[in-house]
């Protein structure tokens, strides 16, 4: 299946008003910013998204509007570690006018590679829609082996993989097992550079929220065929892709976006709103980093 989902797509943040309610007004305001901003491909509900906290008629009702609203492709986080859960939830999405959906590894319940296996196989036999697999070993428990990839790969609508291991070994091993056709993403900021060197074909981003232009002329000058310039520009990045992670994602993320003018509000419990220590340290990074700030 042919699926252009471009080189930089972004997990965008879900925005809460005052009273932690979804913002969809915001919502669409911060995609713009987005597309200004080089994405690609607009993520929704996502982890960034703070999707363990919504619920699926605020998920259903964020694809809807931005579909509407954006003119970009629009995908859905749509996985589940219930796949009854996972099959209805993409079907729903589907009928909002989706481009394509992201399905995480189940996570809690540590299914074995066969088991990973039947999950994804079982979505996709049940929409259309093209499914980029995600794999984070470190939120989900277990790791997608290249090889269940490349069984998968095989799936007509399974069309890549978010490949967030860390192992650059895998990547590697991934590109080998799988038709050039079979996408795989960097789920690492940082990794970006070092993925497309081992036949990545691009990266869903945090950092693009804040730095989309620098990241997508880093991309593209890797596909024009200066390396230097790229890995230059990623190490130059890297204070910035790692400063947002100093805490769990994306409590800093909305601290930014929120000294940047856009009105994000904070994260939902669990999670907390960034201490004041965090955001004095995030003001210096942001600064250093030459990004422009209005709530200073």
């Amino acid at each position: 299946m042919s699926v252009n989902l471009g080189h930089l797509i972004t997990a965008m943040i879900t925005p809460f008003d005052e009273h932690n309610r979804v913002n969809y007004e915001m919502a669409v305001t911060l995609g713009k910013h987005l597309i200004k901003n080089g994405t690609d491909c607009v993520l929704a509900s996502g982890t960034t998204g703070e999707c363990p906290t919504l619920t699926h008629e605020e998920e259903f009702l964020l694809f809807e509007v931005l579909v509407h609203e954006l003119n970009v492709p629009i995908m859905a986080g749509t996985g589940s570690n219930c796949t009854a859960t996972a099959i209805a939830s993409t079907q729903k999405a589907e009928s909002y006018g989706v481009a394509a959906s992201l399905q995480v590894v189940p996570y809690y319940n540590k299914p074995t590679q066969e088991g990973i296996y039947l999950h994804f196989k079982a979505i996709a036999g049940n929409t259309a829609l093209p499914i980029l697999l995600y794999n984070i070993p470190g939120r989900t428990g277990v790791n997608m082996e290249p090889e269940t990839m490349a069984r998968l790969s095989e799936i007509k609508n399974i069309v890549g993989v978010k490949e967030a291991s860390g192992d650059l070994a895998q990547v590697s091993k991934i590109r080998e097992l799988t038709g050039e056709d079979f996408l795989i993403y960097s789920g690492d900021d940082a990794l970006t550079v070092p993925i497309l060197e081992r036949g990545g074909n691009g990266v869903v981003s945090v950092a693009s929220h804040i730095a989309g232009l620098p990241m997508k002329e880093m991309i593209l000058s890797f596909y024009e065929g200066d390396i230097d310039k790229a890995e230059s520009m990623s190490a130059l990045l890297n204070p910035l892709f790692k400063g947002l992670f100093e805490t769990s994602n994306p409590i800093l993320l909305k601290a930014a976006m929120v000294m940047m003018g856009f009105e994000v509000g904070i994260p939902r419990l669990p999670l907390i709103e960034a201490t004041h220590d965090e955001k004095v340290k995030l003001r210096a990074l942001l600064e250093a980093s030459d990004i422009p700030l209005v709530n200073v």
